[in-house]
């Protein structure tokens, strides 16, 4: 241990002390080394002339207990409360390859989904769980792959059913707790509500499921005594962790700390079970909820890449997360994660484009804005120390903007230089996605003099991050103006290979195209929302279009956040990026529809197999 410290000015971890002995922090006060170094603890007001480390094993996972008092699980639920979003629904393959990206990102528990919204929401979530589920690294990290249910029987039976093929499953059951819920939304008594939620909890245990989380729905506006009975209920039922949600978004920070605290403190055997939280963002309190819940007492987190979900969102899983490294040893209890936080760009890069929700440039550490420093008083600053407005790392959530290897793109590059390229960028792209990807970057290039990152970018987004091709754009050809009829001319290539050609007129040169679409495709669609943005400044920049389409045929499941069963409508996205706006707009259309009719053909597949099953 000596001979790794030969600096004096450097002390090693083992002579420090610290209540929590899996992370430290080294102080350097920038004498010479012959000058005793300054140690400070853990609590230290001098955050950016420390070095920070943190241990990279995990505790052992057990269903109720956490080894570590300092470690916090983070629950993702991007898959599940995420995907609620408007125009955020995803594909089978799409929630798979968001799940791998997850268990890269370090999560403990995927929430994969709600297996009774619909049977391809079941099937994705079994596909995941015999998947990512059973995808054990060498120090044996395997996510939870947990599904949600509502307190009743046909709900926990789906929930099991998709993910008990897990090396890990978890089931998560919920009923509404609130006055205001109770009386209009279940209409049940108190102590039909107790009596519901305690037999659910023993139920889902019944099937064999170990690890059974509850959920009190609008625990935020809920009865204090009441919370305290129904919890202790179902700790008695066999709960293994129990999750507080701040369902609208209607606490204040010092609120729900209180709540978690109270619970903590009033709730007979609550220290057999796991205290979580989930905090919506309708008042944009959200992540500042869940930190003070964390620090109140609670060990699970729940949260979405990018802080997708229902109305305002979720509590944004870089948000938290980073605040925890930045701050966990200085005012927050050292409180830490075993997420891999170089993961964080690439996660959230995938969520927003499969998503189809755009991430607003000021979003904190994601935003395209949140390293970006314009003024000239920050940019002097920044040109001095990068620690004057710069409080973590671009290169530690995976952000890689710099150009330090001092590569420029453009039309002679090659394969090894784009590679290099996306690799800085946090993008690991190779084999097929790459050749692909390679080619629409020298056709840009070869009409773009400079190739920045933020093309480079929106290239991966048209090319890697989209849906099964059932439709392929060929060629497209407008004349519009106002001397003569907007008219299009489209070839799409199908699966097989074949060409379809189709012309048609309409207000305008993308209206004409997508008509034109149509034909070939034969789907009624309704075009919800239409944008499109500039990548870059300049007229030869690329444009990025996103479109939102809805079948007539009106795809349906059963949203989760009610006992009632209110169905969703389902919408597709699509994304599109090229220098001529109506080729753009073009791939996005085609984009949208193959999600939307790969979405079709997987739920028909399912349907023939169940169907197959059946006459066998």
């Amino acid at each position: 241990m000596a001979s790794l410290f030969t600096n004096p000015a450097i002390i090693p971890v083992s002579q420090l002390t610290s209540t929590n002995p899996t992370r430290f922090l080294l102080y350097y006060n920038g004498t010479t080394a012959a000058k005793a170094p300054s140690i400070r603890s853990p609590k230290s007001s001098t955050p950016f002339t420390a070095i920070f480390c943190s241990a990279t094993r995990r505790p052992e996972y057990i269903p109720n207990r956490i080894p570590d008092p300092h470690y916090v699980r983070v629950f993702d639920t991007t898959l599940r409360d995420g995907e609620q979003s408007p125009g955020a629904s995803m594909t089978s393959k799409e929630k798979l390859d968001v799940a791998r990206q997850l268990a890269k990102l370090g999560v403990d528990i995927i929430e994969a989904g709600f297996p009774a919204a619909s049977k391809d929401d079941l099937e994705a979530v079994r596909m995941i769980a015999k998947g990512v589920g059973n995808e054990v690294d060498e120090n044996g990290y395997v996510p939870v792959i947990c599904g949600l249910a509502r307190c009743n029987k046909k709900d926990i039976d789906a929930s099991w059913e998709a993910v008990k093929h897990a090396k890990r499953p978890r089931i998560h059951t919920f009923i509404a707790t609130s006055e205001i819920h109770m009386k209009h939304k279940l209409k049940k008594t108190k102590e039909e509500v107790i009596e519901t939620a305690r037999s659910m909890v023993s139920y889902a245990r019944s099937l064999g499921c170990d690890d059974v989380e509850f959920s009190p729905e609008d625990a935020g506006r809920s009865d204090r005594e009441f919370l305290y009975q129904i919890l202790g209920e179902v700790i008695k039922a066999g709960a293994t962790t129990l999750n507080i949600p701040d369902t609208v978004g209607y606490n204040m920070p010092d609120e729900f700390g209180q709540l978690i605290a109270d619970i903590k403190a009033n709730t007979k055997g609550i220290e057999n079970v796991i205290i979580s939280t989930h905090c919506q963002n309708d008042l944009g309190l959200s992540t500042a909820n869940t930190l003070a819940g964390a620090c109140a007492g609670a060990r699970q987190v729940e949260v979405t890449v990018n802080g997708i979900g229902e109305r305002a969102g979720n509590a944004a899983l870089e948000e938290v997360v980073m605040a925890l490294k930045c701050r966990g040893d200085q005012v927050l209890g050292g409180l830490y994660t075993g997420i891999n936080t170089e993961q964080i760009i690439m996660s959230s890069k995938m969520v927003e484009e499969f998503s189809g929700l755009h991430v607003q440039p000021h979003k904190a550490i994601v935003g395209n804005n949140a390293f970006a420093h314009e003024s000239g008083i920050h940019q002097d600053g920044m040109l001095k120390h990068k620690n004057t407005y710069e409080i973590i790392s671009p290169e530690d959530i995976g952000l890689h903007r710099s150009n330090e290897s001092g590569i420029v793109l453009g039309k002679l590059s090659g394969r090894h230089a784009l590679r290099s390229r996306l690799l800085e960028l946090g993008y690991d792209i190779d084999s097929k996605d790459l050749d692909d990807l390679f080619w629409r970057f020298k056709a840009v290039a070869e009409k773009k003099k400079n190739i920045t990152d933020d093309d480079v970018m929106a290239l991966v987004s048209d090319v890697v991050f989209q849906p099964q091709v059932v439709w392929k754009l060929g060629d497209v050809q407008v004349t519009c103006g106002t001397l003569g009829l907007p008219m299009a001319t489209v070839r799409l290539i199908d699966a097989n290979g074949e060409e379809h050609i189709a012309c048609a007129n309409g207000t305008g040169p993308i209206d004409s195209a997508y008509k034109a679409i149509l034909l070939i495709v034969k789907v009624d669609v309704t075009l919800l929302e239409y944008s499109m943005n500039a990548v870059t400044e300049g007229i030869d920049a690329l444009a990025t279009t996103r479109v939102l389409i809805r079948g007539e045929n009106n795809h349906t499941s059963t949203r989760s956040s009610g006992q009632s069963g209110e169905i969703l409508h389902r919408t597709f996205s699509g994304t599109g990026a090229g220098m001529d706006i109506v080729v753009s707009s073009v791939r996005a259309f085609v984009n949208a529809l193959n999600k939307m009719l790969g979405f079709n053909n997987q739920a028909g597949a399912m349907s023939n197999t169940r169907n197959s099953r059946v006459s066998a």
